[in-house]
C-alpha cells in the first residue's frame, strides 16, 4: 500500500501522536473531533498535548497532508479510518460504549466499499464484532468482503523518552482474514513491529491484561506500603533492594491513587464482562478497592501530620503540587491529585495548586474541579501554605527549596528522598 488515505477520529492523546507517525510516513491524513476548539487549533499549526513535539504540524497543515475536521460527512474519503475515542465509565462503573457508538454510526452513514475500520479506543473483548460491527452492518455493506474491521490496541505512554507511536509494538486482530491482512498493511507502513493475533476479542483482551497487570501489582505495593509503614520500614527502599534481583521481579511504586485514562479504568471493563457471564474477578476488585482507597490514605496521613503541628484540616492552606497524572506531562486524566482535592475540600481545607505542565485546571467528567490556576511554585508561595502535598513529582521542582520553605511536606512520590530537613516536616504517604 503506497501512501494511503487515513482518517483518525478522535485527536487527542492516542490520536493526535497517530497523526503525527501517519504523516511521518508520508500518508495523507483526515483527523476528525467533534472539537471545533480544538480543530481551530490544529489548523493555527497549534498542539495543546504540551509533551508532543510539534515541528512536523504547521508544515503538514500547510501542505495539507493533514487536515483537522469537525465535518463528519467526510468519513467516506480516507481508505482506513482509525477510531480513537474516549472509553470512559459510567456512574455504576459500567463501561459507557456512548463515545464508539456514536462515532461507529457516524461512520456508517458514510461508510463505502473497500474502506478499512480500525477501533483502538480501550474498551472489553467482544466490543468491535458485538458493538461496532452491528453499527456498521446497517449500511447495508458486508463485513469482511465489502468492508473490513479489526481492532488493535493503542499503547501511548504519554511522556515516555523511550518509546513513540512508531516503536512500540502494535498488536492487531481482524474480524476475518482479509480484514487482517488490511490492517496489518495500514500499520505496517508506520510502525516498525506488527503483531499478528488470531482474533479480535485477543487483540481487545491483550490491552486489558497489560492494564490489570500494571492495576493488580500497584495494589499490591500500595498495601504493602501501608503495611511496611506500620512497621516502620520504608517501602521505597525495600523495592530498591528487591530490583537488585536479576530475574523473576519486577519493580513497580505505590502512590497516591491511580491516574491517566487506561490503569484507573481498564480492569473494570474486564469485571463488568466478567459479571454478564456470572464469574467472578476477585484479584481484579480487590486491586481496585485498594488502589481507590489510596487518596483517603493521603489525605488522612496530611491530617495526622498538621495536627501534629496542632493544626486541623478545616481551615488549612494546602497546596497541590502537581496534578497531572504522572510526571512530566500535561495529561490529567484521572489524576489522583483531583480527588485529592476533592476529599481535602470536604474537610474545609483552603486549596492551591502548581503544576508547571497544568496552568489552569480543566473541566473533568469525575471530579467536581475547583476554578483554580497554577501558582508559581516559589518560596513565598510554599511559606504561605500550612502543608504542600507531593502529589505528582514533575523533574521542574525544585525539591530542595520545597523542603527548605516549607512548614509542613506530605510526599507520596519519594520525591523528597535524600533531602535533609528538621524533625516533623516531611511526611511520607
Amino acid at each position: 500500500m503506497n501512501k494511503p488515505f487515513v482518517g483518525i477520529i478522535g485527536l487527542g492523546y492516542v490520536g493526535l501522536p497517530l497523526v503525527r507517525a501517519f504523516v511521518s510516513a508520508g500518508a495523507r491524513v483526515f483527523g476528525f473531533d467533534v472539537d471545533q476548539q480544538k480543530v481551530n487549533k490544529l489548523l493555527q499549526g497549534e498542539s495543546y498535548i504540551r509533551h508532543l513535539e510539534t515541528s512536523w504540524l504547521k508544515p503538514a497543515i500547510a501542505n495539507q497532508t493533514f487536515v483537522p475536521t469537525s465535518d463528519m460527512s467526510r468519513l467516506g474519503d480516507p481508505d482506513a479510518i482509525i477510531i480513537c475515542v474516549p472509553t470512559p465509565l459510567n456512574a455504576s462503573r459500567d463501561p459507557d460504549m456512548t463515545y464508539i457508538e456514536n462515532t461507529t454510526r457516524a461512520i456508517a452513514k458514510h461508510l463505502r466499499r473497500g474502506q478499512l475500520v480500525v477501533l483502538e479506543s480501550t474498551t472489553y473483548p467482544g466490543t468491535t464484532r458485538d458493538v461496532v460491527k452491528p453499527i456498521l452492518d446497517e449500511s447495508g455493506l458486508v463485513c469482511g468482503t465489502d468492508y473490513f474491521l479489526a481492532f488493535s490496541p493503542e499503547r501511548e505512554d504519554p511522556g515516555n523518552q523511550h518509546f513513540s507511536t512508531q516503536t512500540i509494538p502494535k498488536v492487531v486482530g481482524g474480524i476475518n482474514p482479509t480484514s487482517l491482512e488490511k490492517a496489518i498493511a495500514i500499520y505496517s507502513l508506520v510502525m516498525k513491529s506488527v503483531v499478528p493475533v488470531a482474533s479480535c476479542e485477543v487483540a481487545e483482551a491483550s490491552k486489558i491484561l497489560e492494564n490489570t497487570y500494571r492495576s493488580v501489582n500497584i495494589a499490591m505495593v500500595n498495601e504493602l506500603k501501608l503495611l511496611f509503614m506500620h512497621l516502620g520500614i520504608d517501602i521505597w527502599e525495600v523495592i530498591e533492594a528487591a530490583k537488585t534481583k536479576p530475574f523473576g521481579f519486577q519493580a513497580f511504586y505505590p502512590g497516591p491513587g491511580l491516574g491517566g485514562h487506561c490503569i484507573p479504568i481498564d480492569p473494570f471493563y474486564l469485571t463488568w464482562l466478567a459479571r454478564c457471564h456470572e464469574m467472578p474477578t476477585r484479584f481484579i476488585e480487590l486491586a481496585g478497592e485498594i488502589n481507590t482507597a489510596m487518596p483517603r490514605f493521603v489525605v488522612d496521613r496530611v491530617a495526622e501530620a498538621l495536627n501534629d503541628q496542632s493544626k486541623p484540616v478545616k481551615g488549612a492552606k494546602i497546596g497541590i503540587l502537581g496534578v497531572a497524572y504522572k510526571k512530566n506531562i500535561d495529561d490529567p486524566r484521572e489524576s489522583p491529585s483531583f480527588k485529592l482535592m476533592e476529599l481535602l475540600s470536604e474537610r474545609g481545607a483552603i486549596l492551591s495548586y502548581s503544576d508547571p505542565h497544568v496552568p489552569s485546571l480543566p473541566k473533568m467528567r469525575s471530579f467536581d474541579v475547583p476554578a483554580l490556576s497554577s501558582q508559581p511554585l516559589t518560596p513565598a508561595y510554599l511559606k504561605s501554605l500550612d502543608c504542600a502535598v507531593i502529589a505528582t513529582d514533575h523533574s521542574a521542582f525544585d525539591y530542595p527549596m520545597i523542603v527548605g520553605q516549607s512548614h509542613l511536606v506530605v510526599d507520596t512520590r519519594n520525591a523528597t528522598l535524600g533531602i535533609e530537613a528538621p524533625a516533623g516536616r516531611v511526611w511520607k504517604a
